[in-house]
């Protein structure tokens, strides 16, 4: 029985001016998997992802969802076709506790959600990530890690069929790191398809099915942790040649 492709891009190319950041990048991740986008700084993995999720346009190539080409559209529509991402830098609703927060993503959804339908939901969703005892806290006095959560929250607020996580474990102590570990390898036992881009390599040895390693704007690998790990132009791309 073959898997379900969710998402597919081919093709897909972004220059700024002269600067070509993605450079014919393809690959596909079926319905399930959690898939690390790797690679060093400058590789081109935060454009890749914005071309998925609508924040940027790309100068070709296609990125097709559940079927659906979806290249191009506003990043409105690219989330109402099922695709919620989180960001390097947090965004959240300071001044909002974090039941509005939550209550504030609902309303966005495909089939938004108001009122009491919309608390009750938001108070489940908080549950869902561990962030119930703060339901009524401003968003502004979390931690770093429960701020993280939140926006992690609002995204699934929009019951995503792909979820996009940019450097979504960074800046976390160790404790912190294992707590967000834990909390993405139960999303992916609910279900939920996920491309993380992250440096973190305990994380993506623990959670990933499959990396794909960019450098240069360009995919130089596209295997299992342990395979792309030990790939000699992997280790070049972040090491330099001495220790390839």
């Amino acid at each position: 029985m073959t898997s379900h492709v969710l998402l597919s891009i081919s093709g897909l190319h972004k220059a700024f001016g002269g600067l070509i950041a993605v450079n014919q990048m393809q690959f596909d991740i079926c319905e399930g998997e959690i898939i690390g986008l790797l690679g060093p700084n400058g590789s081109g993995k935060t454009t890749v992802i914005n071309l998925i999720s609508g924040a940027l346009s790309p100068n070709d190539g296609k990125v097709v969802l559940d079927g659906k080409d979806i290249t191009n559209l506003p990043a409105h529509k690219i989330s109402h076709a099922g695709i919620a991402r989180t960001f390097q830098l947090v965004r959240i609703l300071p001044d909002l506790d974090c039941i509005e927060n939550i209550e504030a993503g609902l309303a966005y959804r495909t089939k938004p959600l108001w009122g009491h339908d919309a608390h009750t939901a938001a108070y489940e969703l908080l549950e869902r990530i561990g962030l119930e005892k703060h339901a009524h806290t401003p968003a502004g006095d979390l931690t770093y890690i429960d701020q993280k959560r939140l926006e992690l929250g609002r995204a699934l607020a929009l019951q995503p069929k792909l979820l996009l996580l940019d450097e979504w474990l960074a800046g976390l102590n160790p404790s912190e790191l294992q707590d967000g570990i834990t909390l993405v390898r139960k999303l992916k036992h609910e279900g939920l398809t996920i491309i993380m881009v992250e440096h973190v390599m305990d994380a993506i040895r623990s959670l990933c099915d499959r990396c794909v390693v960019m450098n240069a704007g360009a995919k130089i690998a596209d295997g299992s942790p342990d395979a792309v790990l030990s790939d000699g132009e992997v280790i070049r791309a972040y090491l330099g040649d001495s220790h390839a």
